[in-house]
């Protein structure tokens, strides 16, 4: 005697569908939401950093609530009954079961991977990143130099040093990155572009930021002591204020750069601020024509 195949109810396939439907439409909404959850976008691979992050948080939120969902409904609508200690039916394996559950993240995983190399090709195009052992820019725009523990920035052109960043808007600048000591990180995360610094070595990082303001440069890998005070202010500004601001750092003499590492162990040593941890000096504050933002005077 042949048994026929279970099959679901039509209510029940009408339920499913509605589910999956809610599902993918809460998912979608989720990944729609990522560019309120992080930091405004201020460079051209910004956006396409975001969809990825966007299409991945759609993708977990899906994986997410589905599993939890059926959890939920077992748990409600499948338990046994009061006081039944009885064995459950046996059941050696489901094929069709097995199949679904590998096929479905096999799929989830190959379209994340094939995103990723989307976005990747496309941030190639762009050409944020050249590699080089010498400098890369043949007389470059400007020259990152990370120290233990501050920036120092450096626009050989125009003869001008500063301890922040000033860029120009819509236009593609190549940053060449050096470090002194250790290896640091340069991070702003409004660029959503994030590039070790390795001693001995330059390495070019181009950057078109697309929005003018200010934002926040950080040493986004462990460099010691103070690496978390390495930070640096990034100014996008308009070509006519980015060259107003080269001109009028040119005629400023040279003085001591921000460094808040240097400021608090000179405050340690002297007794003024105590610590109980050890540490290495911090490399003195870079000579510079541009310490801080409230240094520079306006035109007029």
């Amino acid at each position: 005697m042949t048994s026929t195949p279970r099959r679901f109810p039509l209510p029940r396939l009408i339920g499913l569908a509605l589910w999956l439907v809610l599902l993918t439409l809460l998912s979608v909404w989720m990944g729609a939401q990522v560019p309120r959850w992080l930091p405004v976008s201020a460079s051209s691979a910004a956006p396409l950093v975001d969809g990825l992050f966007g299409f991945e948080t759609a993708v977990a939120t899906f994986v997410f609530v589905g599993v939890v969902s059926v959890m939920v409904w077992v748990v409600l609508f499948n338990r046994a009954e009061k006081y039944d200690i009885s064995d459950a039916e046996p059941i050696e394996g489901n094929t069709t079961l097995e199949i679904t559950w590998t096929v479905i993240p096999l799929v989830l995983v190959m379209a994340i991977a094939a995103y990723t190399i989307q976005v990747n090709r496309q941030i190639g195009l762009i050409g944020p990143m050249d590699h080089a052992h010498g400098p890369a820019l043949g007389g470059g725009e400007v020259q990152v130099i990370a120290r233990q523990w501050s920036w120092e920035f450096r626009y050989p052109v125009a003869g001008v040093s500063s301890t922040e960043l000033h860029l120009p808007l819509d236009r593609r600048l190549g940053l060449q990155l050096e470090s002194d000591d250790v290896i640091h990180g340069f991070y702003v995360p409004a660029f959503r572009l994030k590039q070790q610094v390795i001693p001995g070595r330059s390495i070019t990082l181009f950057i078109t930021p697309t929005r003018a303001g200010r934002y926040r440069l950080r040493d986004s890998e462990y460099s010691g002591t103070w690496f978390a005070a390495n930070q640096a202010d990034v100014v996008v500004e308009s070509e006519e204020a980015y060259q107003s601001w080269l001109s009028r750092a040119a005629r400023l003499p040279l003085q001591p750069g921000l460094s808040d590492a240097a400021r608090e162990f000179a405050q340690q040593r002297s007794g003024e601020r105590p610590s109980g941890y050890a540490t290495i000096q911090p490399a003195p504050p870079p000579l510079v024509n541009v310490p801080g933002s409230n240094t520079l005077p306006h035109d007029g």
